[in-house]
């Protein structure tokens, strides 16, 4: 009995917990279409979120589009079927390495950076000060960090898109001696609007979660500076995992038969 108490006592943890943040995310929603929208927020947000992160998504998806190109030529040389490198390098970019990649990486420098600073507001009492003043926090820090992730991280994936596939391209034409013309008239061949349209959607709802692990977990914070540190440790584990679980739905329905 006791293990299944235990059991018990575990689930029923992690419906309160699913519950709270149910909630959570209702009420941000909901504060991202009623007034008074804080214009200059979002804004800063959005430089944040999205100018800052350029750097390092443009430069993981470089890299990913070389080594992906060496890859599939080394596998595709097995079997005399190196004219699908292009056509394997520009699907797995659009549909899947550039949304998840720059998804994974925007979560550990923004989502860990959106933990850390309304966390610290929390445990200093900033937050409470925010209510004091008649300012709603969730108004204040959570909405302006949904809108702008929702909107940047789409952007963020079509430079991640064309960076990648532009690696791949250099590794093929300048280290595989593929013609330059063929290649990119393989890449455009097989390119479907569906392929990168998925991607973005994809980018969006990535963005969300970032942006939502960010604000709850570090909403949520207690504990001085060591529930600081707990709170950017989960908030970029869980936005990983949401990352990840709905990068399957996602793919699942658009590409399932």
């Amino acid at each position: 009995m006791d293990f299944l108490a235990a059991i018990g006592r575990a689930f029923l943890v992690f419906l309160e917990a699913t519950g709270r943040l149910a909630l959570f995310t209702a009420r941000a929603v909901s504060h991202c279409f009623r007034p008074p929208i804080y214009a200059g927020l979002v804004g800063r947000q959005m430089i944040d979120i999205g100018y800052y992160s350029l750097p390092v998504v443009g430069l993981t998806a470089l890299f990913t589009g070389m080594v992906l190109a060496l890859q599939s030529y080394t596998g595709f040389a097995r079997f005399q079927a190196e004219g699908a490198v292009a056509t394997v390098v520009v699907l797995s970019i659009t549909r899947e390495l550039g949304p998840v990649l720059a998804g994974l990486m925007v979560a550990g420098r923004i989502g860990a950076a959106m933990a850390a600073e309304i966390g610290t507001m929390r445990v200093t009492e900033q937050i409470d000060a925010l209510t004091t003043l008649a300012t709603n926090p969730m108004k204040y820090l959570v909405a302006p960090r949904l809108v702008a992730g929702l909107a940047m991280l789409p952007l963020l994936v079509i430079v991640a898109d064309i960076i990648g596939v532009f690696g791949g391209f250099l590794v093929a034409v300048y280290k595989l001696n593929f013609n330059p013309a063929n290649y990119l008239s393989k890449t455009w061949e097989y390119l479907q609007v569906m392929d990168v349209v998925s991607g973005l959607v994809k980018a969006g709802v990535f963005g969300f979660f970032v942006a939502l692990m960010g604000c709850y977990h570090g909403y949520h914070s207690r504990g001085g500076a060591e529930g600081v540190g707990t709170a950017t440790t989960n908030a970029v584990v869980s936005a990983s995992i949401l990352i990840l679980v709905s990068n399957y739905l996602i793919t699942g329905m658009f590409f399932s038969k």
